[in-house]
């Protein structure tokens, strides 16, 4: 049987593969923050993987806490050093599959059910909350800092494998962004309700 590796996974709308730094964000229990692999350099991608694979990686509650730990061939620290180019990008928990093994998926929303109810605490308490803090610095007011994961031209496969899975992707992207700037909308009015005119 295949080895299992926790913290792998993929965006289920492109089935790009990403590693996932923390499974749950402090006071945002339905939002994670990932690490998508395909794109990075080389030297980022083999430390990354080797150390996902390692016994630090796996033994790791979150695999920030491995990353912080660990160093680029560069000298640099993963953690830092992967926040501070924008490879660190927050989605919806209900957005990523876990692949633990080839040919086996779940939900990140639905593994983090399991596990707050296997250590009988809610899912908002599963978070790492002064490291996530303290080494990624991110906080209500601050998390413009951490590239949000919103429609952009990344977001989009290569290929498609035919115009239903295209117009799928293209009326999903649609949806987040129309969830988006209602939600724009909504804090604005917040701040300075409309005036209406007279």
């Amino acid at each position: 049987m295949a080895q299992e590796l926790k913290h792998v996974g993929r965006v289920k709308a492109t089935n790009k593969k990403c590693l996932i730094a923390y499974r749950t964000l402090p006071g945002e229990a339905h939002y994670c923050l990932i690490v998508p692999t395909e794109n990075l350099p080389d030297i980022y991608h083999d430390a990354l993987i080797n150390l996902v694979e390692s016994n630090s990686g796996q033994e790791a509650y979150e695999f920030a806490e491995a990353m912080d730990r660990t160093q680029f061939p560069d000298g640099s620290r993963m953690l830092p050093a992967l926040h501070a180019t924008g490879r660190l990008i927050k989605v919806s928990t209900g957005a990523i599959e876990m692949t633990p093994t080839t040919g086996y998926s779940l939900l990140l929303s639905e593994l983090n059910q399991v596990i707050a109810e296997q250590r009988g605490v809610s899912v908002d308490d599963l978070s790492l909350k002064e490291s996530l803090e303290d080494k990624v610095k991110v906080s209500k007011k601050a998390e413009t800092v951490i590239k949000v994961a919103e429609p952009t031209q990344t977001d989009e496969p290569t290929t498609f494998d035919s115009p239903e899975t295209e117009a799928r992707f293209y009326r999903s992207q649609a949806d987040k962004m129309a969830k988006q700037a209602a939600e724009m909308r909504r804090k604005a009015e917040e701040l300075v309700p409309t005036k209406k005119k007279v």
